[in-house]
C-alpha cells in the first residue's frame, strides 16, 4: 500500500534497526500497552519481525515506511469466538515523523487493508485517556468515539480511563471517502 508519504508493508529482517531506532522512545511507549518492550533493542526488533513473519497470511502487522525506512508500525488483532467479526487496531510511529499526516493515512489504508483481506464488521481501537492526539487521528481517520471505559487499566502506576473508538464496515467507504486529509486511492 502505497501514498505519496509513506508505504504500508510486512515487516522485513532488515527493518530490526530502524525500528528499535524508531521505537525505542520513552514517549511512545507512554502511549502502547505495556508488552512494546522499553527499552527497545534490535534484539526485539528481530523477535517481533520474526513473529510476524512466522504468522499465517495474510499479514496482521505491517510497517510504516518513509524515505526507506520503517519508522511506525500499524497492526490489527483478531478477535475469537463471538467476537470474531472484530478486530483491535494498534499503531505507533517514531517521533521525528509526528504531525505529518502520516498516522492519520496509515490507519485510513489499514482500515481499508483489513476490510478487504479479513471477514470484520468492526475494527476499534482503544486509546489512553490523555492520549488526544491520538483520539484526533481516529476521528480525522473516520472512527467514531464509541464509549468511555471509566477506570479499566492501568499504564505508569496510574488507572485510567479508555477511550474506544470504532469503524463498520458498511459505514467505512463514506467515511473514508470523504474526509479530504486522507489521500485515498
Amino acid at each position: 500500500m502505497n501514498t505519496p508519504d509513506f508505504i504500508l508493508r510486512k515487516w522485513k529482517l532488515s527493518d530490526a534497526a530502524s525500528l528499535a531506532e524508531n521505537a525505542n522512545n520513552i514517549r511512545i511507549w507512554n502511549n502502547v500497552r505495556d508488552y512494546f518492550p522499553h527499552p527497545y533493542s534490535q534484539k526485539d526488533g528481530k523477535d517481533f519481525i520474526t513473529m510476524c513473519n512466522e504468522a499465517p497470511e495474510p499479514a496482521v502487522n505491517l510497517a510504516i515506511i518513509v524515505d526507506g525506512k520503517a519508522v511506525g508500525g500499524i497492526g490489527i488483532v483478531l478477535q475469537t469466538d463471538v467476537e470474531r467479526i472484530s478486530a483491535e487496531l494498534g499503531y505507533w510511529l517514531g517521533e521525528k515523523y509526528w504531525n505529518r499526516g502520516i498516522i492519520t493515512k496509515a490507519v485510513g489504508q489499514m482500515a481499508e487493508y483489513a476490510f478487504n483481506n479479513f471477514q470484520l464488521h468492526k475494527i476499534y481501537a482503544p486509546v489512553f485517556d490523555f492520549n488526544i492526539a491520538s483520539q484526533k487521528v481516529l476521528q480525522k481517520a473516520g472512527f467514531e468515539r464509541e464509549a468511555i471505559l471509566k477506570q479499566v487499566a492501568i499504564k505508569n502506576g496510574k488507572i485510567i480511563d479508555l477511550h474506544y473508538y470504532s469503524l463498520f464496515r458498511n459505514c467505512f467507504s463514506y467515511n473514508f471517502q470523504n474526509k479530504k486529509d486522507i489521500n485515498h486511492p
